[in-house]
């Protein structure tokens, strides 16, 4: 049994791998254990408990032989080691001084072992850095985009990747935004995607269901854009500004010089200035 995280990367390479080794695969599972196969001659099974329908449901599953399983996060409990574990000793040699003459461009003489050296440390690249690490996150729901097409939907939500940069932050999205294809799997906040804990989170038109609020930790200031006053986020936020999300991206975008996708700028709202005079009060 290979085993592999749920998360966007292990959604990518499971299929692949069960697929190139011709096995199972069984996605999404909250427990898994290899068990004996009585009616099969001696053979094993990987019997495992699969997560359906946004977690609802939970599914006995029994496959044969190897498998690639994929556990959700947070679904995996331990289980005590009936065996001994099976440790192997492999000796590392070094590797052998080269003919005078092949030293390295560095100078020093043939077969010298250098120790790695600091050359610089670079910062994230706040685009696409992970969103586990964002201290700042602004997330786009179904709400930022009502109405508009795939297109606009997507140009919306590249900006809003931009605008999370400009501020510092990191953006993020509900899972309707990635189910549609508005924005990557990686960006997804939720049970079903990341789990972040920044000390800013700004949600644009996010109406707060259990699912996203599940993966968004304990951020010390929630920030909530949205034209429901009674929404769960806004009800939850420590600033809840009743106005267009859509408009109020834009808005941030123009005042922090971020250029818009032409697929963005057309057919704008109003600007948010005028929508936002009650949430300045």
């Amino acid at each position: 049994m290979v085993v592999m995280p749920a998360s966007p990367d292990g959604r990518d390479l499971a299929p692949r791998l069960a697929a190139a080794g011709g096995h199972h695969l069984v996605a999404r599972a909250v427990r898994a254990e290899l068990i004996a196969d009585d009616g099969s001659g001696g053979g094993v099974l990987v019997r495992a408990t699969v997560s359906r329908l946004d977690d609802r449901v939970v599914v006995p599953v029994d496959v044969d032989g190897p498998a690639v399983v994929t556990l959700v996060p947070s679904g995996r409990r331990v289980t005590p080691a009936t065996t001994a574990p099976l440790v192997e000793h492999l000796p590392l040699a070094l590797p052998p001084a080269g003919p005078p003459g092949t030293g390295s461009h560095t100078g020093q003489p043939a077969g010298t072992i250098l120790d790695p050296q600091v050359v610089a440390i670079l910062e994230p690249d706040l685009h696409t850095m992970d969103l586990a690490d964002a201290t700042r996150v602004l997330a786009g729901g179904a709400g930022l985009v009502p109405g508009a097409d795939d297109r606009r939907a997507a140009a919306v939500f590249d900006l809003l990747v931009r605008v999370s940069a400009a501020l510092g932050g990191s953006a993020g999205a509900t899972r309707v935004a990635t189910d549609a294809g508005w924005i990557g799997y990686e960006r997804q906040i939720g049970t079903t995607g990341v789990t972040i804990d920044p000390d800013l989170y700004v949600a644009f038109g996010v109406s707060g269901a259990a699912q996203h609020v599940g993966g968004l930790g304990a951020p010390r200031h929630i920030v909530s854009v949205n034209t429901d006053a009674s929404s769960p986020m806004t009800a939850m936020a420590d600033l809840g500004l009743v106005t267009d999300a859509q408009a109020l991206l834009l808005e941030l975008a123009r005042r922090l010089g971020v250029a818009e996708p032409a697929a963005a700028s057309s057919d704008d709202p109003p600007p948010a200035d005028d929508r936002t005079e009650a949430a300045r009060g």
